[in-house]
């Protein structure tokens, strides 16, 4: 959520008018993030978010924005994108959800109540455990697919070009991690894998909670068709561990995995390789964290994530791999 394309007042004014939101109030850059631009509107009709897509492309925006519409409509609480009045149908009855500013992909969403709970209890991880096995159960019937975009034929793309930023060490763990997840992705427990919708982004930062209460998911860019699972991992990376040494957090992992189990028990394929998920969620963001570092691109309030915190991780899961 940074800001790499500006946006002025009266070009937000009349998108708000456009989209029947009322008058605009206030126009604020977002800042934190590194995929996209991002902007609070604030209306005398309510709050939203404007998002301008800086890498996403028209054809594969779609996937996420009906995504989103379709967990709110299913009563998961995520932003709900407001769709331009008058473009409904009987085959898109929602409407044109993608809009264009500045030149771009853009979409405006409803703003999220509350905060987001950047030290969390084993309570807050319940909370969000329990979302998140219902958002995978309320995908079931979304019709849309879209790969995820950032799984390991990215992953395999993209090693190669951060390791020559990278000491040996580093590069050591990079490939032989690369290695072992193509060798667990061509095995038979990883193709029984439950499949469906998943976040794939889901860290403290993309959460909302009001007075302890979670109020919602958000930032659904990274989300695609993969294994359940490896949604379930992300989390616990982030969500369960401490942040300065990678460790695992014993009580608020079963705090979250019993939260989750509650709505949506894991199969016996997904115990058996949930060590190598944990693996694989550490190696994913890694790489795009060192690929943002190395390779960046010029925005107003950019601030790349740390690399170093996900090797800490992936070294961690490595030496001491968690069970289910």
């Amino acid at each position: 959520m940074a800001v790499f394309t500006e946006v002025s007042d009266s070009e937000a004014g009349e998108l708000v008018r456009t989209l029947d939101l009322g008058q605009l109030r206030e126009l604020r850059g977002i800042q934190g993030g590194i995929e996209n631009t991002n902007y609070f509107l604030t209306t005398d009709r309510g709050e939203y978010v404007l998002t301008l897509f800086e890498r996403l492309t028209c054809e594969q925006l779609p996937f996420y924005l009906y995504l989103m519409k379709h967990l709110a409509q299913h009563g998961i609480p995520v932003p709900e994108p407001q769709g331009l009045p008058g473009t409904g149908s009987a085959a898109n009855p929602d409407g044109e959800l993608l809009l264009e500013v500045r030149g771009k992909p853009a979409a405006v969403v409803t703003k999220l109540r509350g905060k987001s709970e950047l030290a969390p209890t084993q309570a807050h991880c319940a909370a969000v455990g329990e979302m998140l096995a219902r958002m995978h159960l309320a995908g079931r019937d979304y019709p849309r697919s879209q790969p995820n975009l950032r799984g390991l034929a990215w992953w395999n793309e993209t090693v190669p070009v951060v390791l020559p930023y990278v000491d040996p060490a580093q590069v050591a763990l990079l490939r032989s991690e690369l290695a072992f997840q193509n060798h667990v992705a061509a095995g038979s427990a990883y193709a029984a894998l439950p499949r469906g919708v998943i976040h794939a982004d889901l860290f403290r930062d993309n959460a909302m909670f009001e007075d302890a209460r979670l109020t919602g998911f958000f930032d659904f860019y990274f989300a695609g068709v993969d294994s359940w699972l490896f949604d379930l991992a992300v989390c616990l990376n982030d969500w369960c561990v401490d942040l300065p040494s990678g460790a695992h957090d014993t009580g608020r992992a079963a705090a979250f995995l019993r939260a989750y189990t509650a709505v949506r028990p894991l199969a016996a394929a997904e115990r058996r390789l949930l060590p190598a998920m944990l693996r694989a969620g550490a190696l994913r963001f890694w790489i795009s964290r060192l690929w943002d570092l190395h390779l960046p691109r010029e925005a107003a309030m950019l601030q790349p994530h740390d690399p170093a915190q996900f090797e800490r991780v992936l070294r961690e899961r490595v030496a001491h791999p968690v069970t289910a």
